[in-house]
């Protein structure tokens, strides 16, 4: 693996072929089983075969969770200080191998190299706010009559599965396992079948790092494999990031065996943008809301409305810096926005921009495909950034999840009305205000129907943070101190210091 990485020093866009093995359990990569059909995988910065994915079936899936399951009777045994300074060696690594994951990483997933850098910063940063928990899980003394007492121990919940997604692969993988290692758990996780790569090189690191064989795991694949998951008995919790449709399914397959779930699915997020904002910084969010990872993000802020006083001037500077955004090869640090992950998605995004002017919105900038002038570029997914005006809320383009660089805007007068009409949808991932009021800002975040409300900002999610949805965005937390809570349980003991009551001869 290491190997490999240092091969991504020189490495340029259209240039690595990936021929390892992309499934990894009992503590090494595993051959495709004879005969399993393999998927083609795709560049999308430049539309070339990037690998082969071999999904897995059910023996396989069955091998890495008795991998896990064996590797879990280890890890759960050491005390929490021992696994702290196993994920504080994988942490470590990734630091010291960061600028090569993320070259990896943006040559499967297509977005910008200081995008794919930020995402391992963040990385090996939560491995080490988890490992820095491990040791600190500790349960509750309490005294009861009579001398006796109670107590609680707060344990693992065994093998855990993370179900991840394409538009932050690596990221998303340490997100689910960083808390539940750090807990005593192990993990299989399935990355999407989009972008196989970069997971196996996570378990290459905890393996590096010292975590028992089997502890962390790769299975390739796509529905098929994600449902031998959901539905396999030894599974104690499932943890999925994905579209809302897929986890419905995920949280009914789960509970047929009653098994923990967190969910992390879609949003459509309002941004409500007052007169009295730092109109500079209000632009600025707004493109942090919109175009981050080329619009490929969940919890984007794309239902962008602005108080009518300054709406013509906030279009005017909006539309002047969506213009001024670098697209292109996705490597180059001077590139602001790289290629969507597949031509599937592009067409999507772009049918969306089609309907919205089928309706009545005008296109103020973009929302066309978009050729590089670099040759080796022409085949990528690439489209140019869209701002939508004259918009209203029962636009296709402002009621539905688009994942791609389009942003709606809308006009308000009163925060009444904008609160109203920013909550009448069955989303609740994100949320966020521009305002100089605080008490303003204050109340509009209270009064939003989501998981986060950022205020004077957008899309930043430290790992101290919790992220998680409300309503149809799903449930349960990821990041910060609670999510201890969604992969652990806890246990009560009760200690009798007497005699036991007489009370059936009495």
């Amino acid at each position: 693996m290491a190997q490999f990485l240092k091969l991504m020093q020189g490495a340029a866009t259209g240039q690595i072929v990936v021929t390892d093995c992309l499934n990894f359990w009992g503590g090494c990569r595993v051959k495709p089983k004879e005969g399993t059909h393999a998927e083609p995988v795709y560049e999308p910065a430049t539309g070339r075969k990037l690998c082969d994915m071999f999904p897995c079936g059910k023996e396989e899936v069955d091998q890495a969770i008795q991998s896990a399951h064996a590797a879990y009777l280890k890890w759960s045994k050491m005390a929490g200080m021992e696994r702290s300074r196993v994920m504080l060696e994988a942490a470590r690594i990734i630091r010291e191998r960061r600028d090569n994951i993320a070259k990896l990483e943006v040559i499967n997933n297509g977005k910008s190299i200081t995008e794919a850098q930020v995402d391992i910063d963040v990385s090996w940063q939560t491995i080490e706010y988890y490992a820095g928990m491990a040791g600190t899980l500790a349960g509750q003394h309490i005294q009861l009559p009579g001398g006796s007492f109670a107590y609680t121990r707060r344990e693992p919940l065994g093998v855990c599965v993370g179900i991840g997604a394409w538009n932050y692969p690596f990221q998303v993988a340490v997100w689910k396992s960083a808390p539940a290692l750090a807990c005593g758990n192990a993990m299989v996780f399935k990355p999407s079948p989009f972008t196989p790569v970069t997971a196996v090189i996570l378990a290459e690191i905890y393996k590096e790092a010292g975590v028992p064989d089997g502890l962390f795991n790769v299975v390739q694949g796509g529905a098929e494999t994600g449902a031998l998951l959901c539905n396999h008995p030894n599974v104690a919790k499932v943890s999925f990031t994905g579209s809302v449709p897929t986890g419905k399914k995920v949280m009914e397959m789960s509970a047929k065996t009653v098994k923990q779930v967190t969910l992390e699915l879609g949003g459509k997020s309002p941004l409500i943008i007052f007169k009295d904002c730092e109109l500079d910084n209000a632009v600025k969010g707004a493109l942090m809301a919109n175009f981050l990872t080329q619009g490929q993000v969940c919890c984007n802020g794309t239902r962008v409305y602005v108080q009518r006083e300054i709406l013509p001037k906030f279009l005017e500077e909006v539309v002047r810096k969506t213009k001024t955004i670098r697209i292109g090869d996705p490597l180059l640090e001077t590139t602001r926005m790289g290629a969507l992950i597949t031509k599937q998605q592009l067409d999507k995004v772009l049918g969306f921009v089609s309907q919205a002017k089928k309706e009545g919105a005008k296109v103020l900038c973009g929302g066309d495909a978009f050729t590089p002038d670099d040759p080796k570029l022409k085949g990528g997914y690439f489209m140019s950034p869209c701002v939508l005006d004259n918009c209203r809320d029962d636009m296709t383009c402002v009621k539905e999840e688009i994942f791609g660089p389009v942003m709606s805007v809308l006009p308000f007068d009163t925060e009444e009305e904008v609160l109203m009409r920013a909550n009448n949808t069955t989303f609740g991932l994100a949320s966020g205000v521009f305002t100089r009021d605080i008490s303003r800002a204050h109340r509009v975040a209270e009064n939003l129907q989501a998981g986060t409300c950022f205020i004077n900002n957008y899309n930043i999610s430290p790992v101290e943070v919790p992220f998680g949805g409300y309503k149809q965005s799903g449930f349960g937390k990821e990041n910060g101190q609670v999510t201890i809570e969604y992969y652990s349980q806890l246990k009560t003991v009760v200690v009798e210091m007497g005699d036991v009551d007489d009370y059936f001869n009495n």
